[in-house]
């Protein structure tokens, strides 16, 4: 930004009188004036700035301490869009459970509650409505949640989803999987799935990828999945 400066300030370098000099020595002098007037202006909002820096620094200590003390979302907005991961081992003789489904295979998670597709969209729920992730809010600690099936956390991330004031806009997943095929099972996963969320199924897409047998999900040795979810103010 340009500032001009003027330099024409009419006080004579040596007065003739008495009069002449209280006349114009109380004229302000432009040059002086408006630095005084630019050196305010930069106080004030270096003033305002460390201000608005100070908020958001409690707003942040205040976010991340650990401490939930609410499960509603902390600002109303029309839209808000969540994004969930999950990845599980696969040993062999354990079902392979995705979505609420049993899909034939020689492998399958440790727990029969373990649905990757389950735990990530409900990952997804949560982080759309701004809370913790799915061990935080339904700790194995808890003897109220400890072995549930994955179904369960589902329902209890839509009652929170409905109680915030939310319902789903639309969901896409995409899971990562060397073997089995997915293709004929699809179908029935997306079924049960909007059946969980109480959506149409026209709102949910499922996806299916293998991983070019590059590391333990393209060597059949886990199975992983992607979600995101917009929530939709009702």
């Amino acid at each position: 930004m340009a500032t001009c400066f003027y330099s024409c300030s009419l006080i004579p370098e040596r007065p003739t009188s008495g009069s002449v000099l209280n006349k114009y020595s109380l004229l302000p002098n432009p040059r002086i004036s408006i630095t005084r007037r630019y050196a305010t202006l930069v106080s004030s909002s270096s003033s305002s700035f460390r201000l608005r820096a100070s908020v958001s620094s409690a707003a942040t200590s205040t976010a991340v301490d650990g401490t939930i003390s609410s499960t509603k979302p902390s600002k109303s907005l029309p839209y808000r869009v969540g994004h969930g991961f999950d990845l599980h081992r696969l040993e062999p003789g354990y079902p392979l459970i995705i979505g609420g489904i049993d899909i034939p295979h020689d492998r399958g998670c440790e727990a029969h509650s373990d649905d990757v597709l389950l735990h990530c969209v409900v990952d997804a729920i949560l982080g759309g409505l701004g809370l913790p992730d799915i061990g935080q809010i339904f700790p194995d600690s808890d003897p109220k949640w400890k072995g549930a099936p994955s179904s369960v956390f589902i329902k209890e991330a839509v009652r929170l989803m409905h109680e915030a004031g939310y319902e789903i806009g639309n969901l896409d997943a995409t899971l990562i999987l060397q073997r089995p095929k997915l293709s004929p099972h699809k179908g029935v996963i997306k079924a049960n799935l909007s059946e969980l969320l109480g959506a149409d199924p026209s709102v949910i897409n499922l996806k299916a990828k293998t991983h070019e047998k590059v590391d333990s999900l393209g060597e059949n040795r886990s199975i992983a999945a992607h979600t995101v979810v917009l929530l939709m103010r009702k």
